[in-house]
């Protein structure tokens, strides 16, 4: 859904811009790609932002740049322009806006107070110290800054400030090819068995919790059967067979399924890069699919809704647990999907298909997976052999 907008009758260039999320805002545009922010509605009156617009208008007609000088909601935190201000607009445009807002909470709480002005680069430096201290990846912190840096730069675009005081801050170097991360042959059998056992333990406690019911006539509790407990170990598996993101998981609809032709077909509003994606199942993800689908009393919605029929918001305390007994460290949950790409390369499956699986745009993410198929190098040195012509041999 696009922004709305209402011009002025009276007032060329004034106008109110209606987002998606139902937040209102006054607007002057003075030239053309030049706009300022006047205020929100509920925060300024229309007289005065059409007051505000007159002299915005008369600046430039005088020659003066509006956005040296401030406009009427002109917020002086950090805090107040990303909740009056960038977060409207993200949660708008971006389809996991609240993962940024909340980012943005976690990290930079501290620096809320402070003035836009004074997130200099001195300040995210001490920041950033601190947080390697705490062992921290340069990876994560790129991108916690560059999230930090795109509200900056909004605030610019959009006339609240002149410059970014982080403008010219460097990011950290990182390796363009830092090691892979997947599972071991013995730690993906420990990572099974011990989600079986956990299956095991669950029906077990059902059993015990139905026979201390009966025992006072309450209501029972349905048994589960041949069925999964709960989502953990489908989730897990699948991610292992097909490379689901997590959120593509949380989010993964019975219409996106084809148990006929054993084959997903993601729609681009659950990707990271908005396109859809074609999946083929294998046996053992097929499976799961069809036991679940066996499950499933609607044939509809998610796959795996939570308690609120909602998708999930993380699963991070099931699966750390599942990792602790397993005895598998140094483990995240995207590292699955690593594990799934490790083993197609492993197989020697090409890369330009490997990519295709994963969703990847372009094929510099999918090169992080070569070295796990040197047969390959090797194969293409030896086309230029010159054995034939007296080399001298290995």
């Amino acid at each position: 859904m696009l922004d709305q907008v209402i011009h002025d009758a009276d007032l060329k260039g004034f106008f109110l811009r209606v987002f998606p999320s139902g937040t209102m805002r006054y607007v002057c545009q003075y030239k053309r790609g030049g706009k300022i922010n006047i205020g929100t509605v509920g925060v300024i009156t229309p007289a005065q932002a059409r007051e505000k617009a007159v002299e915005i208008l008369n600046d430039f007609n005088k020659g003066i740049d509006p956005k040296a000088k401030k406009v009427v909601n002109d917020p002086k935190t950090l805090q107040e322009f990303i909740e009056n201000e960038f977060k409207p607009w993200v949660m708008a445009h971006h389809k996991r806006g609240n993962k940024t807002i909340a980012s943005l909470t976690h990290c930079f709480s501290k620096l809320f107070s402070k003035p836009l002005t004074e997130i200099t680069p001195a300040i995210i430096e001490q920041w950033r110290s601190k947080r390697i201290n705490d062992g921290i990846s340069n990876a994560t912190l790129n991108r916690d800054i560059g999230t930090l840096k795109s509200v900056m730069t909004k605030a610019v675009e959009w006339g609240f400030i002149q410059e970014s005081p982080l403008k010219n801050f460097k990011l950290s170097k990182i390796d363009r090819s830092p090691k892979v991360r997947y599972l071991l042959v013995e730690e993906e059998t420990r990572l099974r068995q011990t989600l079986m056992e956990r299956e095991h333990q669950l029906k077990q406690e059902r059993i015990n919790a139905n026979q201390w019911r009966a025992d006072r006539e309450y209501p029972l509790y349905p048994e589960f059967s041949d069925d999964f407990c709960d989502h953990l170990m489908p989730m897990v598996l699948l991610s292992i067979n097909t490379g689901l993101r997590q959120g593509e998981l949380f989010h993964l609809d019975w219409s996106m399924v084809n148990l006929s032709e054993c084959s997903l077909i993601l729609a681009g509003g659950i990707t990271k890069n908005s396109s859809s994606r074609y999946i083929p199942l294998n046996d053992e993800a097929k499976h799961i699919m069809q036991r679940l689908y066996n499950k499933s009393v609607s044939k509809e919605g998610l796959v795996f809704p939570s308690k609120n029929n909602q998708p999930f918001n993380n699963i991070k305390r099931s699966w750390s647990s599942v990792l602790k007994k397993a005895q598998i460290t140094q483990f995240r949950w995207h590292d699955l999907r690593h594990h799934f790409a490790s083993k197609l390369v492993m197989a020697g499956v090409d890369l330009n298909t490997v990519r295709e699986l994963l969703g990847h745009s372009d094929i510099k993410m999918t090169l992080r997976y070569s070295h796990l198929a040197p047969e390959h190098k090797v194969d293409a040195v030896r086309k230029i052999n010159w054995s034939a012509q007296g080399s001298v041999s290995c």
